[in-house]
């Protein structure tokens, strides 16, 4: 609750709520104002590992959670689940994390995960976003945008029914 109330103990609201004689600026960067929407999405310093790992650990766990449901072959627990580049399970592949190669250039041809379905000829692209609690919409938008060519190629090359799932938290 007290994040979501920006009500973290940060420089900014030590500076502006608490009226205390301390620089606003963040610790890390010293570029911007130390919210908590900095912080968890804003920080250069933190964007190099922080919110990279952050994102990997989400889409791990859908990951896990797609392979569990198609039945392919898991660890135990979520946590020490270690997504392999292929799965393969019947006429279902599971891609983590690949390019995929077409004979137009597009930019955006790395989703997080590739669903494809041999035999009900589908395609689903998958790519997660983390972010505050604004912007959702408009980040929806932007990913199926993103993918919209990757996907017309693969339906172009492949001939399924292809989807994009942007899975936005």
């Amino acid at each position: 609750m007290a994040a979501k109330d920006q009500a973290i103990s940060t420089n900014c609201f030590k500076n502006k709520i608490l009226k205390e004689e301390i620089e606003s600026k963040c610790r890390l960067c010293k570029q911007h104002e130390e919210t908590v929407d900095h912080l968890i999405l804003g920080c250069s310093i933190l964007a190099k590992n922080e919110y990279l790992m952050r994102h990997d650990k989400v889409c791990t766990h859908l990951h896990y959670s797609i392979c569990k449901t198609l039945g392919t072959e898991t660890t135990d627990k979520r946590y020490t689940h270690m997504p392999k580049p292929v799965y393969e399970e019947g006429d279902v592949t599971v891609l983590w994390n690949q390019a995929v190669h077409t004979d137009r250039e597009v930019t955006a041809n790395r989703p997080d995960i590739i669903i494809k379905n041999k035999k009900e000829k589908t395609c689903t692209l998958i790519d997660l976003a983390i972010l505050a609690d604004r912007s959702v919409v408009q980040t929806e938008a932007e990913k199926k945008l993103k993918y919209k060519s990757l996907c017309i190629e693969i339906q172009r090359m492949w001939n399924p029914k292809c989807t994009i799932i942007p899975v936005i938290i």
